[in-house]
């Protein structure tokens, strides 16, 4: 078996137009980056994918999670695709990458990052999803689905390599910490958490006897980095599958529900997490709703990806999407109002200081 790590990269540079699609000379300059580094033997194989506004690196190489040289390439990639977007006049060109100069990692930098080393099984089913319009913490459903609930994933029940249940890793993005929970003995536990996902998201989920990792996410909050409104977020989410872990079928069933989720207009609107197709992944109704892709890959011994499948691009989800439409006319008639729009301690993009600080002396003592 070989072993290799795989590592999902994404930014947004530049929208085409505004914030619902990338222009196609983004996109080849991103190709012409991919095929440098694998020829240069920086990285054994790629696939450059997208979702909305966003740029996803897709790589398997043997420098280990975490590699300078593998975040300074995707930091310089990006910053040489943001050249382009500038000449193009593209919108928020670089609202993604949030400092001058590369730090040796780039994570906490703006680009979202998912990865994790991984010994390939003879045969290793692998899904890369892809959210656009919304946070980190979109993943926190569906991962309990897929890894906890045996109402998804009867391999829970049926399956001994299932049967004792999983580890999860769960981020407090507020105060840096993190917490592994044991599953199923300490479900309730962590459902008090991650039932609030704008704060504690699920990074990773490990195998029980060995901790290791099996589905990774990308858990930067951009406004928590940048201090501002710079972005919504979209994170990515690695799972593997089969033979001991979820079944592809199981892994893609939680997105038959389309879940309500943060993000959507300006980053400050709920909105239901709607599955599509790569061929619509571009959201611009109210810039939105929200929207999640899987690419599935059969990754090889040798490390090599191939040709992925659009996971999403199946009738059968077409009763999520038209509910998904239906959620998103009930919550657009609410307008300026929750629950559409977010509590005022989450939103991304406000003037509620503004608003507070000009008022200020106009507030006085209610009276009983």
């Amino acid at each position: 078996m070989g072993k290799y790590t795989l590592s999902v990269i994404k930014a947004d540079v530049g929208g085409w137009v505004g914030h619902s699609d990338v222009h196609p000379d983004l996109l080849a300059k991103a190709d012409e980056r991919m095929a440098q580094a694998k020829s240069s033997g920086l990285i054994v194989d790629y696939y450059r994918s997208k979702v909305g506004d966003d740029i996803v690196f897709i790589m398997t190489h043997q420098k280990g999670p975490d590699s300078e040289e593998i975040h300074k390439f995707c930091w310089d990639s990006f910053v040489a695709i943001t050249e382009v977007a500038k000449k193009l006049s593209q919108y928020g060109a670089g609202q993604d990458l949030l400092s001058d100069a590369f730090s040796g990692n780039v994570k906490g930098m703006g680009p979202g990052c998912a990865e994790f080393d991984i010994d390939v099984r003879p045969a290793e089913p692998i899904i890369v999803y892809a959210a656009d319009k919304t946070e980190p913490g979109a993943w926190n459903m569906p991962l309990y689905k897929m890894f906890a609930d045996p109402f998804n994933t009867i391999g829970l029940v049926i399956d001994k390599g299932m049967h004792d249940g999983f580890k999860f890793r769960v981020h407090d993005l507020r105060d840096h910490k993190e917490v592994v929970f044991s599953l199923p003995e300490e479900m309730y536990d962590m459902l008090v958490f991650i039932g609030a996902p704008s704060r504690f998201v699920i990074k990773n989920v490990m195998r029980k006897s060995n901790d290791e990792i099996v589905a990774a996410t990308s858990t930067q909050k951009l406004h928590e980095i940048a201090g501002r409104y710079v972005g919504k977020d979209d994170p990515v989410m690695i799972v593997r599958c089969q033979s001991g872990l979820p079944a592809v079928g199981e892994a893609l069933e939680p997105f038959a529900f389309p879940h309500t989720v943060a993000g959507w207009m300006r980053g400050s609107h709920h909105g239901p997490l709607m599955p599509v197709g790569t061929a619509d992944d571009t959201p611009t109704r109210f810039d939105g709703p929200p929207r999640v892709v899987a690419l599935g890959f059969q990754l090889t011994q040798d490390g090599i990806l191939g040709t992925p499948r659009d996971m999403f691009a199946d009738r059968s989800y077409d009763n999520a999407r038209q509910t998904a439409l239906d959620v998103a006319d009930y919550l657009r008639r609410h307008g300026p109002f929750e629950p559409h729009r977010l509590g005022l301690d989450e939103m991304e993009y406000t003037t509620m200081p503004e608003v507070m600080e000009k008022l200020k002396d106009r507030f006085v003592k209610a009276e009983d």
